[in-house]
């Protein structure tokens, strides 16, 4: 048996949480929904969390409920998960992409302001693979333009920017609790914000359009069926209660895997520390560097999975996508940060009981696919 990409970390403590739901008669819309919700307000350090089906239901929900619509633009990264532009898509906005700043996984603020038109209407600003990004510079940037903020910390819960912590800084922030992710419900996510009456809309929408009062086959607006259930908001409040162990340990792993990577040829590892604030580990990715080939991260890759290793190409840009083929905006601006490190990028196996001896074995692995590549 390998050792996979990502594994959840569920205990007994997680298992007995939704069997007891199970012994309720309240299984969605109920009171662990709720308990779950104000847990998570309280973690994150905003007023209101809403919690729904997923991370992209949540982007989806944000989007809509600051307004945005057909003509309007908003500039994203392309170096990130397609749902961030795809949720613009969803609402008839055009996403409009944005270059990563060298030596961060994260938004050039200089990139963003040199695409803002007079059609940008917001921001969607992602905390890449947990790591913070440079929020005083775009939320000043953000403020000077009027544009409106959707901070996606998808990757990032628990990582913190000058002592606050991710997710409190948009006028919408997004989490996902998918099991690959710091803690899951399994499939999941939430919208986090400061505003109630924001908070009020998008628990209306992720429930048919219904609002607190109406009649179950009332609608006052066009909605969805985003409601996370009553078990998988069981599971986020176990999670919950012990995410700062878990990512604690996270952080372990990532200095495991620095001290044994050092020195090998090739290898770039990432910081383990960030500027200004601190890293929730989401995975662990290095780049393929140095003397080696053109095309070497893909042999590099099938090599580790014929040992049972698993890995990633984390990310694809999202503007060299075939569903983004034909979409203008995807060909408007070079990115040539993206284009470049995007040719580099390897996620490690990473998660939060990934053993010594796993990432022993890793580690001796890439050295030796890597030194192949090196004798070419």
């Amino acid at each position: 048996m390998g050792i996979p990409l990502s594994a959840p970390d569920i205990t007994e403590v997680e298992i007995a949480a939704v069997t007891a739901v199970l012994r309720t008669r309240s299984l969605s819309l109920g009171p662990k929904l709720k308990e779950f919700e104000a847990a998570l307000a309280g973690y994150c350090g905003v007023a209101e969390a809403v919690a729904v089906s997923s991370g992209t239901a949540a982007l989806h929900l944000a989007v809509r409920a600051l307004g945005v619509g057909p003509g309007d633009e908003v500039i994203v990264p392309s170096f990130t998960f397609v749902a961030v532009a795809n949720a613009v898509r969803f609402e008839g906005a055009t996403p409009v992409f944005a270059d990563m700043r060298m030596g961060s996984w994260n938004l050039d603020p200089a990139s963003v302001e040199a695409a803002i038109t007079p059609r940008t209407r917001a921001l969607i600003v992602v905390h890449t693979f947990g790591e913070p990004a440079a929020m005083d510079e775009l939320m000043a940037l953000a403020g000077r333009h009027g544009l409106k903020v959707i901070e996606d910390a998808c990757e990032a819960i628990g990582g913190s920017y000058r002592g606050r912590r991710l997710g409190s800084f948009g006028n919408v922030a997004v989490l996902a609790f998918y099991p690959n992710k710091q803690m899951t419900t399994g499939e999941g996510g939430a919208a986090l914000t400061k505003d109630p009456v924001l908070a009020m809309r998008m628990r209306a929408l992720r429930n048919q359009g219904r609002y607190a009062g109406d009649d179950w086959l009332q609608h006052a607006e066009l909605g969805y069926n985003y409601r996370l259930s009553e078990m998988a908001c069981a599971l986020g409040l176990a999670q919950l209660s012990r995410l700062d162990g878990m990512l604690a340990r996270r952080a372990q792993v990532a200095a495991r895997y620095d001290a044994l990577l050092a020195g090998i040829p090739g290898i770039e590892r990432p910081a383990l520390t960030a500027d200004a604030g601190e890293i929730s580990w989401f995975v662990y990715v290095v780049r393929l560097a140095g003397e080696l080939r053109d095309g070497a991260r893909e042999r590099v890759l099938d090599r580790l999975r014929q040992e049972g290793i698993g890995c990633g190409r984390y990310f694809a840009p999202v503007h060299s996508q075939p569903a983004y083929a034909g979409l203008e905006s995807a060909r408007r601006r070079p990115l040539p940060v993206t284009e470049a490190v995007a040719q580099t990028t390897l996620a490690l196996p990473f998660f939060n009981e990934l053993t010594e001896a796993e990432a022993q074995a890793v580690a001796e692995a890439l050295k030796r696919a890597v030194e192949l590549e090196g004798r070419k």
